[in-house]
């Protein structure tokens, strides 16, 4: 692991693997680039993984000042020509990371090869709005500790941790976050709107929904599938963040990318 200046922001990055197509992995929100670890492993042998935590993020930098959804655009961009990585990039992203890998698909279609949306967040209705934000302010008042432990059971289900020594980790992480980065991050998902990108995504697209999500179940996440030209649109046996809950699957499905990508 290491670091680069990238867009004005000093970003946390790990590249791993030697050889095969470049794969971008994009973290959720309140997630960071261990959240990407077991499929990192198993994708390893055959790819060049990039993963990375996001501004306000992990142990990037967190900077003072509301962010925009282009903002996590550009630090992209600038992370990848930073570390000379000019190739199209399969991108894979989940829940916010997913609309930051659609929104750079969008203006980046050059370096996009291919696009893996894992629940993809659209941003929040507007009925939603005021509540979201009332939630980052609380978040800012009293930090994230409160959060995690209403959300944890339901995001991170026990099930999924059977034989499974990482769930305190994950748990662990999600409490390191800055509060003041995540409640940004509610107020960038009130502002954000992805509904004209979505028909100008060239790159062929697998939007997953977890058939056990309850934040982002399968009837929000066809619809944004539909709206994409060379979208296909899968349900799995998953909750909602699902590169950590299901690994494995998630590997396969990337897999089978690499599979034609490398024909």
């Amino acid at each position: 692991m290491a670091w680069i200046d990238a867009n004005g922001v000093s970003l946390r990055y790990a590249l791993r693997g030697q050889g095969g197509p470049l794969v971008v992995l994009v973290h959720e929100m309140g997630g960071c680039l261990e959240s990407w670890d077991p499929v990192v492993a198993l994708l390893e042998p055959r790819a060049r993984l990039l993963a990375y935590d996001a501004r306000g993020a992990g142990l990037s930098e967190k900077p003072t000042g509301e962010f925009s959804l282009d903002d996590l655009v550009d630090d992209l961009a600038a992370l990848l020509d930073g570390l000379g990585l000019s190739e199209p990039a399969v991108l894979v992203g989940c829940a916010v990371g997913a609309a930051v890998a659609m929104r750079f698909a969008t203006r980046r279609p050059e370096r996009t090869s291919a696009l893996v949306a894992l629940a993809p967040a659209m941003g929040i209705e507007p009925a939603r709005r005021p509540a979201t934000l009332e939630l980052a302010e609380a978040l800012e008042r009293e930090g994230v500790r409160s959060r995690v432990d209403l959300r944890f059971d339901h995001s991170y289900p026990l099930a999924y941790f059977e034989g499974r020594t990482d769930r305190a980790e994950v748990r662990a992480r999600l409490l390191h976050n800055d509060s003041r980065s995540y409640a940004q991050a509610y107020r960038m998902l009130c502002g954000m709107d992805l509904s004209a990108d979505l028909p100008r995504i060239a790159a062929p697209t697998l939007v997953l929904a977890g058939r056990q999500d309850g934040t982002r179940p399968p009837s929000l996440v066809e619809p944004v599938a539909r709206a994409i030209p060379q979208a296909c649109f899968e349900v799995i046996d998953s909750g909602h963040v699902m590169h950590i809950l299901t690994p494995v699957l998630i590997a396969e499905k990337v897999g089978k990318i690499l599979d034609i990508l490398t024909l």
